[in-house]
């Protein structure tokens, strides 16, 4: 066991009370005073305090947060984070549930003895399916299991993810795949430990020549080999066959459809089109937004 291994113990050993205490600074008589309210009211500590002016709910979402060792988002940062990641934002709604459950779904699939490794690329008939959206939200899902988790994007004719974290995208795949990338292009995402983002970089004007190249392969290979997740965002199917080639790289995909948008017959064309390149479809997710 590490020195932080122990650290993280000795946080989930404590109780709510303990560390709502001591990120307020509460004395003797305070804690009494919330101790005293939750006896007659029947509440937890943490809404006693909020209820009594001794602690805010934020307060209270901390230390669940170090005590579960589970990223929150407060108040205080909420501005700073996309409207679209839902499972930061609203980690107790229905579609965070949902993606919850597909994550689940997904990892049991992923899990077994003879799966080996892969990347897991999401992959969609069409522009506004969802893809990118649920992409963002498996990832961060991902890394809310612990572990490290990347978000690759690498749909090199509309990307997006940059903008959904809100990270650098200058230089990126793109760079990578190109033989121009100087520094670091896989970025930290401080609102959640363990989870980095690799940004689709520059748009080139030949980004299905660059997924095809092997250089994209050999990445996926070294990325899935030091990363717990890889998940791939990918250009729709309409824009050409970089989602096909790139899924075939990962080795896994998703095929996120729309509900009243996408036709049953497109659906099983690209099933059809990721099967034949050896990639092994996990499932299909609707979108009913």
């Amino acid at each position: 066991m590490t020195s932080s291994d122990f650290q993280g113990t000795q946080v989930r050993d404590r109780s709510i009370g303990d560390l709502i205490r001591d990120a307020r600074n509460l004395n003797a008589a305070e804690v009494e005073q919330v101790l005293s309210y939750q006896r007659e009211h029947g509440v937890r500590f943490g809404e006693a305090a909020v209820l009594l002016g001794l602690a805010s709910p934020d307060d209270v979402l901390n230390a669940l947060a170090q005590q579960f060792h589970y990223p929150v988002v407060t108040s205080e940062n909420a501005g700073k984070i996309s409207a679209e990641l839902v499972t930061l934002l609203e980690p107790f709604s229905a579609r965070a549930e949902a993606i919850r459950a597909a994550r689940s779904q997904l990892m049991m699939r992923l899990n077994k003895p003879d799966a080996g490794r892969h990347g897991i690329a999401i992959v969609s008939p069409d522009t506004g399916d969802g893809k990118t959206y649920f992409a963002a939200n498996l990832a961060v899902s991902l890394a809310q299991l612990g572990g490290r988790t990347l978000l690759v994007d690498a749909d090199l004719r509309s990307p997006r993810q940059h903008e959904v974290f809100q990270v650098p995208n200058s230089a990126g795949l793109s760079s990578l795949l190109s033989g121009r990338a100087e520094n670091q292009v896989i970025q930290a995402v401080e609102s959640v430990p363990g989870l980095f983002v690799l940004p689709a970089g520059s748009l080139p004007p030949n980004p299905l020549e660059l997924i095809e190249r092997a250089a994209f392969g050999l990445l996926m290979r070294e990325l899935v080999a030091k990363f717990d997740h890889v998940v791939v965002d990918t250009a729709a199917v309409s824009h050409g066959a970089d989602a096909c080639v790139a899924a075939s790289r990962c080795g896994a995909a998703v095929l996120l459809a729309r509900k009243n948008q996408n036709t049953l017959v497109a659906l099983q064309e690209i099933a059809t089109a990721l099967s034949g390149g050896s990639t092994q479809v996990l499932g299909t997710v609707f979108n009913e937004q």
